[in-house]
């Protein structure tokens, strides 16, 4: 087995087709060539040799936050740097969504690696912000989905199968995934699954898998109530539905902490939970709330409805069904942990026992619905920063960027793992999970 590359590796040496059709470059690899897999050692090298350059580039993206369904710019230099790498290349996928497609040069299975690429809206940002910002990371999201594709274009001769690379618009807003759901990325590629990282609040050079777990949905109701004291018992109401809520809100950095250590806690506080979000506007009273374990929103719908029979002429209304929670496959979940831990050393692998954070959703849940994947927390968090600079949505949001590196490294050697199991072989299954 070949020797795994230490935490220390990782952190010190990790820093053109035309647009096509539909999909350009869609399929398995061609016959022929090296029969691979590719070698950790080579993506570790490949990956130091263009840190500064993706870290130069997010910066650049940083400096051009674009909102939700606007992001013509950084899709342009996704389109370029794709390009440039000699990926295939399809634009204006489900919005502004960039599809870049990888042929090894050996037979293999199709595999999928998401970045979003979306600013955070600036009602979205802790505080409120004056404009949109990338404070929940896709910059740093963008950048190593770059240097993925980078690393194995590369590494191309000794790569087997086909990497697929979905750069997605709009996720903050939840709609992006559903766009090039809905415009046959999955089934015209013939993808097998997908993987992602996400920013998340944990030392740089540290990877927090969820197997099993992931992220809660969410979901939505509105009560509108009648009658002359209809504005305060509005107000009354949403305190009411507000104490359905078994976790509160985080208020302080030390807050934030107790969730961090909540979340790897086997049957802790954050096994179970609701988090509700009430407000009284006018004689309406708009609920968002998220919960765990999934099938709890059956019992929290009834939980609202109850809460809001005394009232009078109180009229509840759920606007649609709840955005599904993202529950990672816990089989594969396991395979990337020991995947990081052989490549990258165990004390760089952290497991959550719990949906984290609780007051986030992701519409990558839709992605897993359909095919098995895994989505992972890459640590951000540099040496004696505060927790807020690198927990999403806080306006000091302010990621470590070696961890663009560490990212590119683990990622790009399990995409290269992944294209190259044969069907049928352990770890190349599509079940969901044993």
């Amino acid at each position: 087995m070949e020797r795994a590359l230490t935490r220390r590796t990782l952190l010190a040496g990790a820093a053109a087709a035309g647009a096509g059709t539909v999909f350009a470059g869609a399929g398995k690899a061609a016959a022929g060539g090296w029969a691979g897999p590719v070698r950790q050692t080579a993506v570790a090298a490949e990956a130091a040799r263009l840190e500064r350059a993706l870290i130069e580039l997010r910066r650049d993206i940083h400096q051009h936050p674009e909102a939700p369904g606007q992001e013509q710019r950084t899709a342009a230099v996704v389109a370029r740097e794709l390009r440039a790498a000699g990926l295939s290349v399809t634009t204006e996928v489900g919005g502004h969504g960039v599809v870049g497609v990888l042929r090894g040069t050996s037979p293999g299975r199709t595999v999928a690696y998401r970045a979003d690429m979306d600013a955070v809206p600036p009602a979205d940002i802790v505080g409120t912000g004056p404009a949109p910002a990338h404070v929940c990371g896709h910059d740093v999201h963008t950048a190593v989905g770059i240097g993925v594709a980078r690393v194995l274009a590369r590494l191309r001769r000794q790569l087997s199968g086909t990497a697929v690379f979905v750069f997605q618009p709009a996720e903050e807003t939840l709609s992006g995934a559903r766009a090039l759901i809905d415009a046959g990325v999955l089934e015209h590629m013939g993808i097998e699954e997908i993987h992602a990282l996400h920013c998340g609040p944990f030392p740089v050079g540290q990877f927090a898998v969820t197997a099993g777990y992931g992220l809660p949905g969410q979901d939505k109701a509105e009560v509108t109530l009648s009658g002359p004291d209809a504005l305060d018992a509005a107000r009354r109401l949403a305190a009411d539905i507000g104490a359905l809520a078994t976790v509160a809100l985080p208020q302080t950095p030390v807050d934030l902490e107790r969730l961090v250590a909540d979340a790897r806690t086997p049957n802790g506080p954050l096994a179970r939970f609701v988090a509700v979000r009430a407000a009284a506007q006018q004689a309406t009273v708009r609920v968002s709330y998220r919960c765990w374990p999934p099938e709890r929103y059956v019992e929290v719908r009834e939980d609202i409805r109850r809460a809001s029979t005394p009232y009078t002429g109180a009229a509840t209304r759920f606007p649609g069904e709840p955005l599904p929670a993202m529950v990672c496959p816990e089989r594969d979940g396991r395979l990337l942990a020991h995947h990081l831990c052989r490549t990258a050393g165990r004390d760089t692998v952290t497991e959550l026992h719990a949906a984290f954070p609780p007051f986030s959703g992701e519409d990558f849940a839709l992605y897993l619905d359909r095919i098995p994947g895994t989505y992972t927390f890459l640590g951000v968090r540099a040496p004696g920063a505060p927790i807020t600079t690198s927990y999403p949505h806080y306006p000091d949001f302010s990621p470590d960027e070696r961890a663009i590196g560490v990212g590119v490294c683990a990622m790009a050697g399990w995409i290269a793992e992944r294209t190259h199991k044969a069907q049928g072989l352990p770890g190349g299954s599509r079940a969901r999970g044993d």
